[in-house]
């Protein structure tokens, strides 16, 4: 199965930067591709939850995720479909002494496979996914340097 990664480095504490990262009304700014919120178990993002969300158009389609794994202040392992992948998404927090270490990685295979699947895979698929997942990291880090600069007295 192919796997694609990336990594950054956050400010903070892993608490923090764990309550942005599964804060679905703060998706929509981050998370590459993301459109909205179709079905959200109310046990998310423990294991066994389940969300449902939409692309915008011309997107991704429906994407259905399911935790299989969740630890606090550690990470979340989730099976995730659309509608031409289907996989494994996997984030893990590692603390530092100033800042958290983030790394998303998703494993997947093509719903429709053909002779030339490897390569539309190797020319296509894997340098979107590993882009949007990089993408998806940097507007997070962005996101997150904002909550630690923003002053609620300023906002007043």
């Amino acid at each position: 199965m192919p796997r694609v990664a990336a990594s950054i480095s956050v400010p903070g504490r892993v608490a923090d930067a764990e309550a942005l990262w599964y804060d679905p009304v703060r998706w929509p700014v981050w998370v590459d591709g993301f459109g909205h919120v179709v079905e959200l178990d109310a046990e998310w993002p423990a294991t066994g939850s389940r969300l449902v969300w939409n692309g915008p158009p011309r997107g991704r389609g429906r994407v259905i995720e399911r935790v299989l794994r969740y630890e606090a202040r550690v990470g979340q392992e989730l099976d995730v479909e659309d509608e031409r992948l289907q996989g494994r998404r996997t984030v893990a927090f590692t603390p530092g002494p100033d800042a958290v270490g983030i790394e998303l990685a998703l494993e997947y295979e093509h719903k429709e496979r053909h002779l030339l699947t490897w390569a539309v895979d190797l020319v296509s698929t894997r340098p979107a996914q590993a882009a949007s997942l990089r993408r998806t990291l940097e507007r997070f880090a962005r996101e997150r340097v904002g909550d630690l600069e923003w002053d609620p007295a300023d906002s007043r």
